[in-house]
């Protein structure tokens, strides 16, 4: 398997926006291929991207108790749906998880879903899995190593206190974790002193910032594909940067 990068945060962080760039920076600097995985529920990592989503693993998961025919087994149809679903895009492929179980037991049909995931990620070389603060879509998720977390707040006392949880909620879900990142977005003057303290819990992992970007925030109100930011905007540029540092050796 593939080096796996997961991004969480509270929403209005712009962490879906920040995982799409590094979708981008991984596809300019060679790195490929990257399977991008949105494992938010309120998905739209695809728009960030600028690419239409056909379908999802959870849509995949519920149609397994009506939509099997009776000549096939449900492995190979969850199997085929699966396939289907995986956008492909100019470097880099796209899945998404969609919502989360309803009413009843899912236990079988998770458990094949779970299986095909497994055998497809092993395709690629980078993992980058864009996720919601509960990290519930991860943890059940067949790989539960994690190389390079990044958690990404705004420097609001709120989203810090909301990455601190994050970052313990990891260990309580049982995920190893290689390395650990905090990133403090949306930044006019490098990171607050209050915040810096507050993500004291992170211990001596990195912290970085990305300033606050006026064309972001235009392509953002206009319903743009963040990706495709100039790379001499501000928040591109120290994206880039922190991406550098982090992957220097991968």
């Amino acid at each position: 398997m593939g080096y796996t990068i997961a991004l969480s945060g509270k929403g209005g962080t712009g962490k879906t926006t920040l995982a799409g760039l590094l979708v981008r920076y991984l596809v300019k600097t060679g790195r490929k291929p990257v399977l991008a995985v949105d494992a938010d529920s309120n998905f739209n990592l695809n728009e960030v991207l600028g690419i239409e989503v056909e379908g999802t693993l959870g849509e995949i998961r519920e149609g397994i108790r009506t939509e099997v025919p009776s000549s096939m087994t449900k492995d190979v149809w969850m199997d085929i749906k699966v396939q289907q679903s995986l956008v492909e895009a100019d470097g880099f492929d796209l899945i998404v998880m969609g919502r989360p179980e309803g009413a009843g037991c899912y236990c079988a049909a998770n458990s094949i879903l779970s299986g095909i995931i497994e055998k497809l990620v092993k395709n690629y070389s980078f993992l980058v899995v864009d996720n919601e603060a509960g990290m519930e879509h991860f943890s059940r998720l067949t790989t539960r190593h994690i190389d390079l977390l990044i958690v990404v707040t705004d420097p609001s006392k709120r989203g810090a206190q909301a990455a601190c949880r994050i970052n313990e909620l990891v260990g309580d879900l049982g995920l190893y974790v290689g390395r650990r990142c905090a990133v403090v977005n949306m930044a006019r003057n490098g990171v607050p002193e209050p915040i810096a303290k507050d993500l004291e819990c992170f211990g001596e992992a990195q912290l970085a910032f990305i300033p606050e970007d006026l064309t972001l925030a235009e392509f953002d109100m206009e319903g743009k594909p963040t990706v495709n930011l100039p790379e001499d905007s501000p928040a591109v540029a120290a994206a880039f940067e922190l991406f550098d540092g982090l992957l220097e050796e991968k």
